[in-house]
């Protein structure tokens, strides 16, 4: 299919993503459950990208169709696929919406995904990005629509918060740096302070890591392994502080969970955290620079610990509003008129 469908007729939207399972990505089910009338969503098979009917397909993280189960056989057929699906995508002309969640790829690839990822990246027509730092990976049409709040999606945190208790959590990377965070607090003097740690290691030599450094210190207390939703509600509910010590913070689903829940967060400082404390309220961001040291976390514990009059300001995080900004990136896309913005 080419060109912009009649008028009347629904844009046909292929997302990246299988169909949702309980550990989707709670951004990918608020952003097809925002869909405005108009946009019709199909979710990702190889059979429908290959041969399937749609106008536009919305990547997220591409790098994630080249990656499965192990297996000589299993890896080869996921190279043949999606070489096939770059080629429907140049013979057929569809368009190529890609949101860019991350600066690059977390982990390094070998020359062949890297060169199919970069034949990907020349087939996309226009870029969404999350905050306008984000520098484009090719110079095409873009939209800058934010990452939407969590407030609809996880429950209300009681109010019971645990006086001290600082939470870290998420898929636990290298790049996250939960290790410098464990080597910090350990320095900490407060007895009463506490760290919970949630959140499944990306390998058993990080996973090993973080135990290690863990070891010893009865205020530290480690949950390595996926939770479900209620249960990361209910630990982001106790914590007095949220620390997210990032080596490299660009875009943060995490960040933005803990302020859905009304809970204030430490992050290292550039100009993307900063721009988000002055959106939210300097009350709810706390930012620091260089390497996280104990005097920062001992810091961070007396910030967090002020009452706050109103909780951060989310409005521009709106579903309802950004799934009409994705509805008129993808006519854009269709029919290119539009500046990069």
């Amino acid at each position: 299919m080419t060109g912009t469908p009649p008028t009347g007729t629904p844009v046909i939207v292929l997302q990246s993503v299988r169909a949702f399972r309980s550990t989707t990505n709670p951004y990918l089910v608020q952003l097809v459950a925002a869909m405005p009338h108009g946009v019709a969503t199909e979710m990702f098979t190889w059979r429908r990208a290959i041969t399937g009917r749609y106008d536009v397909l919305h990547a997220h993280w591409p790098e994630v169709l080249l990656r499965g189960r192990s297996g000589v056989l299993r890896h080869v057929a996921r190279l043949v696929l999606f070489s096939l699906l770059l080629a429907r995508i140049r013979s057929s002309r569809i368009v190529v919406v890609r949101t860019l969640h991350n600066v690059g790829t977390h982990e390094a690839e070998g020359p062949l995904h890297r060169w199919l990822l970069d034949n990907f990246d020349s087939a996309t027509t226009l870029w969404v990005r999350l905050n306008p730092q984000t520098v484009l990976p090719r110079p095409r049409e873009a939209r800058t629509i934010p990452h939407g709040h969590y407030r609809d999606w996880f429950p209300v945190p009681s109010d019971s918060v645990v006086p001290g208790r600082i939470l870290c959590f998420g898929l636990i990377r290298p790049y996250k740096g939960v290790e410098a965070l464990l080597g910090a607090f350990r320095r900490v003097a407060d007895v009463a302070a506490s760290l919970h740690v949630v959140g499944k290691p990306a390998s058993s030599a990080l996973d090993a890591e973080v135990r290690a450094l863990a070891a010893g210190d009865p205020r530290i207390a480690l949950t390595l392994d996926y939770v479900d939703d209620p249960t990361l509600a209910a630990e982001v509910g106790e914590a007095q502080l949220v620390i997210l010590p990032y080596r490299n913070m660009h875009n943060s689903g995490a960040l933005l969970l803990a302020l859905s829940l009304d809970r204030p967060v430490l992050v290292p400082g550039n100009i993307v955290t900063r721009d988000l404390a002055a959106e939210v309220g300097t009350d709810w961001v706390m930012t620091f620079d260089g390497e996280l040291t104990a005097q920062t976390v001992s810091s961070a514990l007396d910030w967090s610990a002020a009452p706050r009059q109103a909780g951060p300001d989310l409005s521009r995080r709106e579903w309802s509003v950004i799934g009409e900004q994705h509805a008129e990136a993808y006519r854009a896309a269709i029919t290119p008129r539009g500046r990069t913005r």
